[in-house]
């Protein structure tokens, strides 16, 4: 029997059977039933409350499942806090359905019929207050979120209001993929297997390798940026975030418990290479002209367009601001380009001194000391740029 029940397919767990059929479909066997693991042929902007999804909660309804677990999406937080679920359940052979939340297309307070579940976990956000004051209403289900993010602060009060049985979780200081790691592994402590034996939420060579990938990406959720090779790591980590989605990817858990933060760091440093080498023939092939901050308020710094090539404005904001220190200017590389009918400029600074989102915030903008931008309108952009030669 198939115990932690979610549309997407389980990883190779002892306590999980998958049975498959020779048709492109994965059908999984749960309490006797076997459902389908969905393809990805679905439209991913539907995907969050697709009928797949509310097919499947209306199964775990019939099935009388006890639990239901839902992660922030697209975060890589939220979906590493999915597989630590995945995993408690599994061991334990609780049965529980998982699915992505996002606020884009968000699930309604009617969809998932918590008032039927005995315990639904938020992990990696906590709902709205019109949400929680609608489930303190109608439900009777015990609510336990995790989250990291200082925005969370200010909503836990009134949620908790609204609704004593929501158990909140908010530690700005670490981020929710830990918080929810330490949270299953310590309830999965206290348990023991049929068998006798004690239980951990990962195998032992597994353990170091996740918990190195955890250490980054909180590094990264809390904006500290301090581990070695961060930013490539952050790379890295990009191209996962497809895969993230356990509806359109049946083996998303899988997939994450072999994820590596060396690989990661390897594939970044390669792509960051690549980046810069593409930066550099177009700083060559463009022209660098001097640009007046604020009409010279905040002094002068090189500047080019980038238009059709915004991607690259972090690799070529930080050779500007090289070639302009090296000019007597300010360490400051300033890169401008049409975006939504919009002029964008944005700042860098490898100085550690130099802090550009003076500039960025005087105009509307923000953002760090090293890295910043804001929306400037033509004719002000054009007085920045009017003493250069033509």
């Amino acid at each position: 029997v198939q115990c932690n029940y979610s549309i997407s397919s389980a990883p190779k767990v002892k306590t999980s059977v998958v049975s498959r059929r020779k048709t492109d479909m994965t059908f999984r066997r749960f309490s006797g039933r076997f459902m389908p693991a969905f393809s990805t042929s679905f439209n991913l902007s539907r995907n969050f409350r697709s009928d797949a999804a509310l097919e499947a909660i209306e199964i775990a309804l019939e099935e009388k499942v006890p639990n239901l677990v839902l992660y922030n999406y697209p975060s890589f937080s939220g979906a590493f806090s999915a597989l630590f679920a995945h995993l408690y359940h599994s061991r334990l052979r609780i049965p529980c359905l998982i699915l992505p939340f996002s606020s884009v297309v968000p699930f309604r307070v009617e969809d998932l019929c918590l008032e039927r579940f005995e315990r639904c976990y938020l992990l990696d956000f906590i709902v709205p207050k019109a949400f929680a004051s609608t489930i303190s209403r109608k439900s009777a289900c015990g609510i336990i979120c995790f989250d990291h993010r200082k925005s969370a602060v200010s909503r836990i009060g009134s949620v908790k209001e609204d609704n004593k049985r929501f158990k909140i979780n908010v530690d700005i200081e670490k981020s929710s993929s830990k918080a929810v790691y330490r949270y299953f592994s310590s309830k999965l402590t206290d348990q023991r297997s049929s068998e006798g034996e004690s239980l951990s939420l990962l195998d032992v060579e597994d353990e170091s390798r996740v918990e190195s990938v955890l250490d980054y990406i909180e590094d990264i959720d809390l904006r500290r940026w301090r581990l070695p090779h961060i930013k490539s790591f952050s790379f890295g980590l990009k191209d996962w975030r497809s895969r993230i989605n356990c509806i359109t990817n049946p083996y998303m858990y899988e997939q994450l418990l072999r994820i590596s933060s060396a690989d990661l760091i390897a594939n970044g440093d390669s792509y960051y290479s690549s980046r810069l080498i593409d930066a550099k023939k177009l700083v060559k092939l463009n022209k660098v002209f001097k640009i007046r901050l604020g009409r010279g308020f905040y002094g002068e710094c090189l500047g080019m367009r980038a238009d059709g090539n915004h991607e690259l404005s972090d690799e070529l904001g930080k050779l500007l601001s090289l070639q302009s220190a090296a000019a007597g200017l300010r360490p400051i590389g300033a890169v401008t380009f049409m975006q939504r009918n919009n002029l964008k400029m944005c700042l860098r600074s490898i100085d550690d001194v130099t802090d550009t989102s003076q500039v960025a915030k005087a105009y509307g903008g923000g953002g760090t000391s090293c890295s910043s931008s804001f929306i400037i309108r033509m004719d002000e952009y054009n007085q920045w740029i009017a003493k250069n030669p033509t």
